[in-house]
């Protein structure tokens, strides 16, 4: 997630400076190269947490729920939802394109314009899902802190433990 969101400054730079004012590129070609670039490296980096990501959002739920009301933060919930939204929609992204790439001619191969092109279309298809992740992803790592931080369900508080000493003369 860290490298998404460098991977997305690195955008916000590269378009502001090669832009008009009304947002428009200065040289449509290598505008929508860089934005190939941005799109594949953004991939490249939710690769590392592709696998696990359901468990993190099921683990993230699950802490969020046990979390005391005042520790929790209004935004969490809504963040959880756009990241599981956009992981539903980033898997059904990845089977259309392990559909597209086997329906692909043999002789396309990494390299070649017809997978390259492919797979661009197919990285130009997840990168707001992707997006998605690099913005709230964040909230991942926040509910963890705040649950590792929240007294323990499980282990008396302080204030209701019995005292050893009177404890002991009982």
């Amino acid at each position: 997630m860290r490298d998404s969101k460098k991977i997305l400054d690195a955008w916000d730079a590269y378009s502001d400076e090669h832009t008009d004012l009304d947002g428009w590129p200065h040289d449509d070609h290598a505008y929508g190269v860089r934005a190939s670039q941005r799109d594949a490296d953004t991939a490249e980096a939710f690769e590392t947490l592709r696998y696990g990501a359901r468990h993190l959002l099921a683990t993230a739920e699950t802490q969020l729920a046990h979390l005391p009301a005042n520790t929790v933060q209004s935004r969490w919930v809504y963040q959880l939802g756009v990241l599981r939204d956009a992981l539903d929609r980033l898997e059904e992204l990845h089977q259309q394109w392990l559909a597209t790439r086997d329906a692909l001619p043999i002789t396309a191969k990494p390299g070649t314009p017809d997978f390259d092109d492919a797979l661009a279309e197919h990285h130009a298809e997840s990168w707001s899902y992707l997006d998605d992740w690099a913005t709230h992803g964040k909230a991942l790592r926040e509910i963890n802190t705040a649950a590792r931080k929240a007294p323990s369900q499980l282990a008396p508080t302080p204030a209701l433990a019995p005292d050893r000493r009177t404890a002991a003369r009982k």
